[in-house]
Formats: C-alpha cells, structure tokens, sequence
C-alpha cells in the first residue's frame, strides 16, 4: 500500500467519525448576478486569486547550478490538518500537500457620496507558527505553492508595483516595477511565470446604483493588457489586449468589471473568461494575438477555481445537483464525459483523484451555510475540514479561501 492510499483510507475513517460538511461560493461575479443551480454565465468571478507560485533561485544538489521553482514546493507536507470546528480557520487546514494558504474577508467601503471599493482583508498562514494572521492592506495577495511566499499588490489599484513578500516574516523581499498599472496577479502552475492583469482604473470601484440602495461595479471595463513576467528576474513585456467592440477608447466591451488574465497550463497561451460569449472564454498568444480555444482546454470553465488536476486529463465543472442536492460535474478533458461528484463549488485538486469544495451539511436547507470538504472520486463521502460560514452570499464578514498546490 503506497502513501496515497493510506492518506485516503485514512480520511475515509476520519469522514467516517465526524458530521456532515458544508461550502458555498467566493468573491465572485462583479457585473451579473449569479445562481449555483443555474451557473450559466453568473457564478462569475474575477479569476480569482490564483493560487499559484512565487519562484526563488534554490541550489541543485551536486550540480554547481540554479534550478528556478516556487519557494517552499520542494519538500510537500503531507499530512492532514483539518479544523472542522474553526470558521474562519485560526489553525492550518491542509491535505495532500494542498494548502489553505489564507483567506481574505471583502468590504465594500464608501469613498464619496457616489462611489465605493470592494476591499479585501487578508489573512495569510505563517508557515513557521501554522496560524493565520491578518496581513498588511494588500489590495490583492497570489499565494505561491508550498506556501511560502506570495505575491501581492498594494491599495489605490492599479498599482505601479509587484511585492514578492516572505509569508514567514510578512516583508516584501523585492519589488517589480510596472509601466501599466496592475490590477491581478496569477502565476503559471510551476511558478515561474506570472501574468499580471493591467487596467486603466481601479477594477474594485463601484458606484451608487439608482435607487441609491446599493453599489455595482462599472458597467465598463478598463482593462488594458497583460505582463508576462518571468519571476526570478522580474523582467517581461506587457501586450495590449483591446476590448471587443472597441473603437480606440478602452472600455467600450463589455465584461466584468474585473476580468483577469491567467497562464494556460501548456504555457504557451494566456486566458480570461468571457460571460458573453458562448464557451465563456477567450484566449490570447503570449503577445496578446488572439487565438482559438486549445482543444485540452476546451472543457475549462472560468468561474470554477479547480481548474484543471494536475496531470491534465480532468477539468472541474459546475455545479450539478442531480444525484445529490449540492454536487458539481468533473469532466474528461479529452472527451468532454462527465462525472458528478460531491461538493457545491469545487475549488482545489488533491492529487489528481480528490479535490477540496464549499458543500453544504447533509440535511441543510440554506445553500449559503457552507464549510471546506475534502471529496474523493467515486466515493459519496466527504471529510469536513473546516467550520461553516455563516450569512448569505455577499453579506459582509463572509471569508473567502486561497490555496496553494505543492
């Protein structure tokens, strides 16, 4: 029997022992209101935090070279850490070597009379004391595998900067200057490379709607471009992306308010969704000539923060809700074949058989009453790993998780 199986006997005994879980759904759509049964076009969200790495020169052994990888993902702990009664987590909630690097808290906070930000509160995990802690008011926080470092962006967005800060002492050990202002970060799935999104004005504001009720997000987006940046050197270019439609002023497409960029997995192609299109997504060379859908990522849906496992050949779904009340598809990357396992929003692989997802408890009936899961596929059990939230969707003081693969 192999490290694997013992891990996934072990969590079975361990769902086995402990109560039902819970998930529900992250920072998501800007512009269009979203359904989890529908999820159509409005699940949306901003490409989220992608949890991805920050890499570092570390020495080859017996080689006299650098080999460039994400801090912290050479040696991968595997244990299980799971705080089922901690909500939002104080301690280290881990499995398979895929970590809650943090979470952030949003707030929408008034500026003027006629307009607001969409803030975040972070708290990241100190990988020395396995607590999580508030973070200085980072604007935006892409948290690198193994958990070690993060890359991250100051208030008054978009920034003219990039800080690579060491989770462990919470300072910025290098800063990467911009000519375009940022607005999001994701790095490339070993961490080499980030893309960061560049926008024209602050993709977070938002103004008074006209019953004066409430605040929206601009019905315009501002974004311009895209760095493709190499990590240890901090050196790139930015590429021009136009909007749809657009006639010389940036702006006149429409999408999301906050619509970011994300590094393909083959590398060789950067993406965003596109709630107005058909297949929800376009995307782009590494110059930023727009290209047709790759066929392995042709199942790939934007608003769902899994993505692709590992090795390529799964893409998580949406949401699905038929053998169970809250469950989510799996899908061949190849076929298209699709699978429904548990879990309401699936937001992290395990490994390449298991993801971690927001599910609500067994006999619940609010679908926004949720915690962490750990589910497998072809089992109908879950493991809790964290407490529930509380709230509705949108109500303040709702966390929101960030995960680090190894």
């Amino acid at each position: 029997m192999n490290v694997d199986d013992i891990v996934r006997d072990a969590l079975r005994e361990q769902a086995d022992q402990q109560a039902p879980a819970a998930g529900g759904f992250a920072d998501r759509v800007l512009s269009l209101r979203r359904r989890r049964r529908t999820r159509r076009i409005a699940v949306a969200a901003a490409a989220t935090a992608a949890v991805v790495g920050v890499a570092v020169a570390v020495p080859l052994l017996d080689s006299g070279k650098e080999d460039v990888r994400p801090s912290g993902g050479i040696v991968v702990e595997k244990k299980t850490k799971a705080h089922p009664d901690q909500s939002p987590p104080r301690e280290e909630i881990s499995v398979g070597g895929t970590t809650l690097a943090g979470y952030f808290v949003p707030e929408t906070v008034k500026k003027t009379a006629e307009t607001a930000v969409y803030q975040r509160t972070y708290h990241l995990l100190n990988p020395r004391t396995g607590t999580y802690a508030r973070a200085a008011d980072w604007s935006w926080v892409a948290v690198a595998p193994g958990a070690k470092t993060a890359a991250v962006l100051e208030q008054d967005l978009p920034a003219s900067r990039i800080g690579l800060l060491d989770l462990t002492t919470g300072k910025v050990e290098r800063w990467i200057p911009v000519d375009h202002g940022v607005g999001g970060l994701a790095f490339s799935r070993d961490g080499r490379k980030l893309v960061a999104t560049t926008y024209s004005k602050n993709p977070d504001l938002r103004t008074r709607t006209q019953d004066n009720d409430s605040w929206e997000p601009d019905r315009k987006s501002s974004r311009t471009g895209f760095y493709l940046l190499d990590v240890a050197s901090g050196k790139g270019a930015w590429s021009e992306v136009r909007l749809a439609g657009d006639d010389g002023e940036f702006g006149s497409g429409f999408l999301n308010s906050r619509q970011d960029f994300a590094l393909a997995d083959d590398g060789r192609h950067v993406w965003a969704g596109n709630p107005m299109q058909d297949i929800g997504k376009e995307f782009w060379d590494l110059k930023g000539v727009k290209t047709p859908t790759p066929a392995q990522d042709k199942y790939l849906e934007w608003y769902v923060d899994a993505g692709k496992s590992p090795n390529g050949e799964l893409v998580a779904g949406a949401f699905a809700g038929k053998k169970w009340k809250t469950s989510s598809y799996v899908l061949d990357a190849e076929t298209g074949a699709h699978t429904e396992v548990r879990g309401q929003q699936l937001l992290a692989w395990v490994g390449n058989k298991q993801l971690i997802a927001w599910d609500i408890g067994k006999n619940d009936k609010n679908e926004f009453h949720q915690r962490l899961v750990l589910i497998t596929l072809g089992s109908d059990k879950e493991v809790p790993l964290s407490g529930f939230r509380e709230g509705n969707d949108g109500d303040a003081g709702r966390w929101e998780p960030l995960f680090a693969q190894p």
